[in-house]
């Protein structure tokens, strides 16, 4: 794979993580540069009791601007949106055509809501080969069958290397499901970030 000629195609990112995920994004989210044209999705698994704080926990060191995605908002290049607490984030066609965001209180999947197969697989059919996926930290299988959606229409799929990760069992069900472009620790993914344009 031409890595550089792959990720110039790359119109939105999504990213799903669990146990030890506020670690892995605090890698990763840093590497985005304020001028991104990429938009990012991010679903990590919190207490559904709980408000998430992410936005707040994050800007302090991003140059992207960041937010808690909501019900029919339109989806803004250059703009990471966070799923928030109960509610999976789907993406999908608004009335005019433009992609949107859709939030959902279906039921969980693998036990969580949001999911990050339900992310995975609505990405992965409105952005198809112009779509880039990591799955990180974790200790359940979501996200293994939406990174395998996602690989089948022609994304790229990365994967945090399992010896690196603080619980490894998300990672190495998404590569017993699908063949992957990368296994890398942090540091590396955060490069490809790095190279969006």
């Amino acid at each position: 794979m031409n890595t550089q000629a792959a990720l110039a195609r790359i119109e939105a990112v999504v990213i799903g993580a669990s146990a030890g995920g506020v670690v892995g994004l605090r890698s990763l989210l840093p590497a985005l540069s304020g001028s991104t044209r990429a938009a990012v999705f991010v679903v990590l698994h919190l207490p559904r009791e709980y408000r998430s704080a992410l936005c707040e926990v994050f800007a302090p060191v991003c140059e992207i601007h960041l937010k808690e995605a909501e019900d029919k908002e339109p989806v803004r290049r250059g703009t990471v949106y966070f799923a928030p607490p109960d509610y999976h984030m789907l993406l999908d066609r608004g009335p005019d055509a433009r992609a949107q965001i859709a939030l959902s209180v279906d039921e969980p999947v693998h036990f969580s809501r949001p999911s990050i197969d339900v992310l995975f697989e609505s990405a992965a059919d409105l952005y198809g080969p112009r779509l880039l996926g990591m799955i990180l930290t974790g200790a359940s299988e979501d996200g293994a069958a939406g990174l395998a959606a996602l690989k089948a229409a022609g994304g790229i799929a990365a994967v945090q290397q399992p010896g690196a990760t603080y619980e490894s069992q998300m990672a190495n069900a998404a590569l017993r499901r699908t063949p992957v472009d990368f296994v890398r620790p942090l540091t590396a993914l955060a490069e490809l970030l790095r190279e969006l344009k």
